[in-house]
């Protein structure tokens, strides 16, 4: 007998979907940004890897967007300094300012969002700080987050009414 793709599911809320606290399997663009921002800082539970991947997409993106917008205030009012270099443009301060909000306001939400997807693996979320080691600890991690969802990880599941 073949294991099904997706791992069983807990029964669904009235509107349909899986509730809060467990994972969604298959989970939309915008249903793993809400999933996101209403478990900010919950390390308990699992994420699939829809939500997990979904999310990383979308910080990829935004983090270019204000990327490239603080590139192009910069330099529209660049000054040259003569030797070489030059200074940004008062603008480009005001896209620094976004950049530096966007990181802090998603820094703890991105850790546990990575915490629920390695539970959802079935390894201890504390797997995280492998990626501090130096050369290979990023890839670690990122082979963890892609491997596929285990039934086992249902131990991390902290059921909520």
């Amino acid at each position: 007998m073949t294991s099904p793709q997706y791992p069983t599911a807990p029964a669904a809320s009235p509107n349909g979907e899986a509730p809060l606290w467990a994972p969604l399997y298959g989970a939309s663009l915008g249903q793993a940004v809400q999933r996101f921002f209403r478990k900010y800082a919950d390390f308990t539970g699992r994420a699939s890897r829809s939500e997990y991947w979904w999310w990383a997409l979308v910080s990829i993106v935004v983090a270019i967007v204000l990327e490239v917008i603080a590139l192009t205030l910069g330099t529209a009012g660049a000054t040259s300094n003569g030797d070489g270099t030059s200074t940004p443009g008062p603008l480009f301060w005001l896209p620094a300012l976004l950049i530096i909000v966007w990181g802090l306001g998603t820094v703890v939400p991105h850790l546990a969002l990575t915490w629920r997807r390695l539970h959802d693996a079935n390894f201890a979320g504390p797997f995280f700080f492998l990626g501090f080691i130096p050369f290979v600890g990023s890839i670690i991690v990122l082979v963890l987050t892609i491997l596929p969802s285990k039934p086992e990880g249902a131990r991390f599941d902290r059921p909520r009414a």
